[in-house]
């Protein structure tokens, strides 16, 4: 296009033809590339012709799961734009745990709650937020119940590190009235579970049994796609991710854990520690990289820090579906049955061979 525009030659009304000309054909091939996008894996295609392989579904299950990723959607568009529209601090109150709600925080409640009830698909919601199981009124009930945290890791919220969403589904147990007892299952019983993360890009991976995937939405389209498809967790890792400001409060078999990570017995080289302290984004790095994620029970939280319901239990079913691992420091984490929706427990999570690891100190000791 210079060139043409610096041939003296040409007459100016010419040189302009030529650019015209250039500029339709440029249009025209992007254009061709744009059809071509059309072809994606979106993850509401794949959600359908996972439904396709099972005749008796009636697609109250995809139907959900699109609320669930409309409502990721509208905390990611939040989430970017917190600042601006003043979403950043705190929102003067507290929450069921006893921590200061943030605004994005409320927000993010409030979205999951409208999108999972209106969907018609849901019976019972357990947030991090609220201290008592959402019962979904008779004339909009469905046959799932969904625990969530709305907005995990919003102590980061003000300094731009990744949050994300994290959740966990389960069918109701009988078709009578729903219970409490619906909700308070093992983590096995769940038949999905997955996470949003709100980063650089926002990154949606799911597990509905049969393996892990991960979803990036194109913020050009409005549409998650297809970018990590059958996530395996490396067998062994070289990242290790604890917060070490606690480690006077350890117990023997975490220290001792972490005490090898930094020396390794065998001479072979040492981890490396990473540490966000967003459980979304430290799971994240872990599902893709390997190595293992630690948050043990100490002296000052001897139940451990993490809720069961609807932090453990979807990250170690996404865990276990990627070839990895996760327990609890007495048992296989996805075999514990809640007692109560707030729960907390330990749990050590991540690469087969790094979890292996620790079992064995735990089985030492």
């Amino acid at each position: 296009m210079r060139e043409i525009e610096g041939r003296k030659s040409l007459s100016a009304a010419t040189a302009t033809k030529w650019i015209f000309l250039l500029k339709v054909t440029e249009k025209e091939m992007d254009h061709s590339a744009d059809a071509l996008r059309t072809d994606f894996m979106t993850i509401t295609r794949f959600v359908l012709n996972e439904q396709s392989k099972h005749p008796e579904s009636r697609g109250d299950f995809t139907i959900l799961l699109n609320h669930i990723v409309l409502g990721c959607k509208f905390v990611c568009s939040s989430v970017n734009k917190a600042g601006l529209a003043k979403l950043i601090g705190l929102a003067g109150e507290t929450n069921v745990q006893g921590e200061e709600q943030k605004k994005l925080d409320v927000l993010s409640n409030e979205v999951f709650m409208k999108a999972l009830i209106s969907s018609g698909r849901t019976c019972i919601l357990v947030s991090e937020e609220d201290e008592d199981a959402i019962f979904v009124e008779p004339s909009r009930r469905g046959r799932y119940c969904v625990v969530f945290d709305p907005l995990d890791g919003s102590s980061n919220i003000d300094c731009g590190v990744s949050i994300g969403t994290i959740f966990g589904i389960y069918t109701l147990k009988d078709t009578d009235e729903p219970t409490i007892e619906d909700v308070l299952q093992p983590g096995k019983n769940m038949v999905a579970a997955g996470y949003c993360m709100y980063g650089s890009s926002c990154t949606l991976v799911l597990s509905t049994g049969a393996g892990v995937n991960g979803f990036t939405l194109d913020p050009s389209l409005g549409e998650f796609i297809l970018t990590h498809p059958d996530i395996k967790i490396p067998q062994k890792g070289m990242i290790y991710s604890v917060n070490e400001g606690n480690a006077k409060n350890w117990d023997g078999p975490t220290a001792t854990y972490v005490d090898r990570c930094k020396f390794p017995e065998d001479g072979s080289s040492p981890k490396s520690l990473r540490y966000i302290g967003s459980m979304v984004a430290d799971v994240h790095r872990t599902l893709l990289y390997g190595g293992i994620f630690l948050y043990p029970a100490d002296k000052k939280n001897p139940d451990g820090k993490l809720r069961v319901l609807y932090e453990v239990f979807p990250m170690s079913f996404l865990m276990e579906q990627a070839g990895g691992q996760a327990f609890t420091g007495k048992q296989r984490a996805l075999d514990l049955v809640p007692q109560k929706l707030h729960e907390r427990s330990p749990i050590f999570l991540g690469s087969f061979d790094d979890v292996e690891e620790i079992k064995a100190l735990y089985a030492a000791e």
